[in-house]
């Protein structure tokens, strides 16, 4: 969930149906109109959306649409390089499109963190530059204005960074999203080093939200970084039973208590709540299948987790950390 170093955290709101209803969506299709590109991403079927994707641009090779969606899917995949080339098209082709300057910067943000000191920074400053951007083509998109907050509150200033620019952002995103207005102070007290601002920002993100999953999770993770992990797993419950405002925290919570090393049994209802819900593009369910099959490994259900990972493989052919988990238990 933390960003660390120049990662920067994705953060879409769109979200499709649950895992149960698209998969009835796509058996009632055969012989019938297939499910659309926008569905195939949000629930993760990335092996049949890169495929897809990559015969619409052959076919119409100035469909920027096309090749933004392709840049979120190899985002999910991780595969920032294959990422930037397509995203870098889409922005080519629709320079004044402020979300496909927000992909763009994003994956130069993630290609960023996993750089070397030489080439980190350039990178880093294109991700500035693109969220910047982003935000000056649509003031009001409240997704380039997070990241561009969060990028300015973790980045050093000699690429850029600097908490008064965030501040800034964060008062711009108050009449917008209150939620992630605070969200962003807390981040920017975590950076300060003052633990106390940042818990109150934190739980005024849960307020502002009225009580959302996502900052019950938020507080959560910032519990975790701190080592008060009784005081986590108490924000954990209350998510398990909040109102679903971002689906995927629910994803991301599971995988905190798999970090953590703590209460796997809720881990398991989160991510299973989640899965029984909406998918969204911020939550690919393939990883969702992961963490799932992880956290019923610790449980002691190796068949149930096996059955998770070989999910994860059905969307996503070669995503390493299921073939990995799968190879480990034994049940290739």
């Amino acid at each position: 969930m933390r960003a660390t170093g120049f990662m920067l955290r994705l953060r879409s709101l769109t979200c499709s149906l649950s895992a149960a209803v698209f998969l009835a969506l796509i058996l009632v299709s055969v012989g019938g109109a297939s499910p659309s590109p926008m569905e195939l991403l949000t629930s993760g079927h990335v092996d049949e959306l890169v495929r897809d994707l990559q015969q619409q641009i052959v076919r119409s090779p100035h469909d920027s649409a096309a090749d933004n969606m392709l840049c979120r899917a190899y985002f999910m995949m991780e595969e920032w390089d294959r990422g930037i080339a397509a995203c870098e098209s889409a922005v080519n082709l629709d320079p004044q499109n402020s979300s496909y300057y927000l992909w763009l910067g994003r994956v130069y943000g993630e290609k960023a963190d996993r750089s070397g000191f030489l080439s980190a920074p350039g990178l880093a400053k294109k991700s500035r530059a693109a969220f910047e951007r982003a935000v000056e083509l649509d003031p009001k998109n409240v997704e380039a204005r997070v990241d561009l907050g969060e990028f300015y509150a973790e980045a050093p200033g000699i690429i850029g960074g600097g908490k008064d620019k965030s501040y800034r952002q964060a008062e711009e995103l108050m009449p917008l999203n209150p939620a992630m207005a605070h969200w962003v102070l807390a981040r920017i007290a975590e950076k300060e080093k003052d633990p106390a601002k940042a818990e109150r920002e934190y739980r005024a993100e849960i307020a502002a939200s009225n009580s959302g999953v996502r900052g019950w999770v938020d507080l959560a993770n910032f519990f975790m970084y701190a080592r008060r992990y009784q005081e986590m797993e108490e924000s954990l419950q209350h998510a398990e039973n909040a109102p679903i405002d971002h689906p995927e925290s629910l994803m991301h919570a599971g995988n905190l208590l798999l970090r953590a090393q703590r209460d796997y049994p809720l881990g398991v209802r989160l991510v299973r709540r989640y899965l029984a819900n909406r998918l969204c593009e911020e939550g690919p369910a393939f990883k969702a299948h992961t963490i799932l099959g992880e956290l019923l490994e610790k449980t002691g259900d190796q068949q149930g987790a096996a059955q998770e990972f070989r999910a994860a493989l059905a969307l996503f052919h070669d995503y390493p950390r299921a073939k990995d988990d799968l190879k480990r238990i034994g049940r290739s």
